[in-house]
């Protein structure tokens, strides 16, 4: 198995074992909730938003096309529009992450109650699949729901962004 996201490299494992509410099961089907005991893994390479998948089953990536709806403010969205650059927190399964969001080219702002085709970029990357739903969230409340339509190719400024990143928390380590 392989444990991806949050990182480019997948981490190599093997399941041992399988809880769900302190009892054994030989299998789990995906979206179950259960413990999963691996080995070949630190618990501190593990971080939320990761997935267990079978070897090359699934890439990770930060940019990806969607279309997303914007709350109105009784829905318990935002009551004032936002601009391409806005970066609200992205809840993809269980991952959290920030993200920036660039609008289409002939939409200037995205107003509560508007349907959007968006690109987002990830702050880092996750397994993504087209159909996959998220919700970005502000502040606590939630402001958008949305849906991937298309997967992107990461660039080379997000590869460089997350090196440098990796060398920064390295040298804290040191």
């Amino acid at each position: 198995m392989q444990v991806i996201g949050v990182v480019r490299r997948p981490k190599v494992a093997v399941i041992t074992g399988i809880e769900s509410f302190h009892k054994q099961l030989d299998m789990a089907k995906a979206g179950d909730n259960v413990g999963v005991l691996l080995r070949g893994v630190m618990k501190e390479d593990i971080k939320r938003g990761m997935c267990v998948i079978k070897p090359n089953a699934l890439t990770v990536r930060r940019r990806f096309e969607s279309e997303i709806y914007v709350l109105k403010p009784d829905e318990g969205g935002r009551s004032k529009p936002f601009t391409s650059g806005y970066k609200p927190q992205a809840f993809v399964r269980t991952a959290d992450t920030s993200c920036t969001i660039t609008l289409a080219d002939n939409v200037e702002m995205a107003m509560p109650g508007d349907n959007l085709t968006t690109t987002m970029r990830l702050y880092v990357p996750l397994p993504l699949l087209v159909g996959q739903r998220f919700a970005l969230r502000e502040g606590g409340k939630t402001i958008a729901a949305g849906v991937v339509t298309k997967l992107l190719e990461d660039t080379e400024e997000d590869f460089k962004e997350e090196e440098e990143r990796a060398a920064k928390a390295a040298a804290a380590k040191a």
